[in-house]
């Protein structure tokens, strides 16, 4: 098997989002249309990843930040790439580009009953953060 990670580029947006949809704890909304992903890649450009094996898309991770702060989201690894080190790969890789533009913390959301999830971000030494809560709100 054969992993590389490189950026993540908008032609692999119909893989990804096919991935995405296939996944219940991937949380999709209109801020991951084509075009939205598009621009948030414009505007955090080297900083989102993918995982290729063998030639074949097998994961992604977006990443940007506002600044002050950085943000995962949508860390993926199809299920026949799971258990290999990839996610953990996608998230160093990541957290290293962050670090390359100043950004000294990340953040992650995730749903409370994606329990798999909550397993790989501790074991990753992730901390939970109890002290918090997201409110959201649509724009339009």
């Amino acid at each position: 098997m054969t992993a590389q990670i490189r950026d993540f580029a908008i032609a692999d947006y119909g893989l990804a989002i096919a991935m995405w949809q296939s996944e219940a704890s991937v949380g999709l909304s209109s801020a991951d249309s084509q075009d939205a992903v598009a621009r948030f890649l414009a505007r955090n450009p080297g900083l989102s990843k993918v995982v290729v094996v063998d030639g074949q898309l097998a994961g992604t991770l977006l990443c940007g930040h506002d600044a002050r702060r950085g943000y995962l989201y949508h860390l993926y690894v199809a299920p026949q790439f799971r258990r290999r080190g990839l996610g953990s790969k996608l998230v160093d890789a990541c957290l290293q580009a962050l670090g390359k533009e100043g950004i000294l913390k990340c953040h992650l959301f995730i749903f409370r009953k994606n329990e798999s999830g909550k397993l790989f971000w501790k074991s990753a030494e992730w901390i939970r953060r109890a002290d918090i809560e997201v409110f959201s709100r649509d724009v339009k």
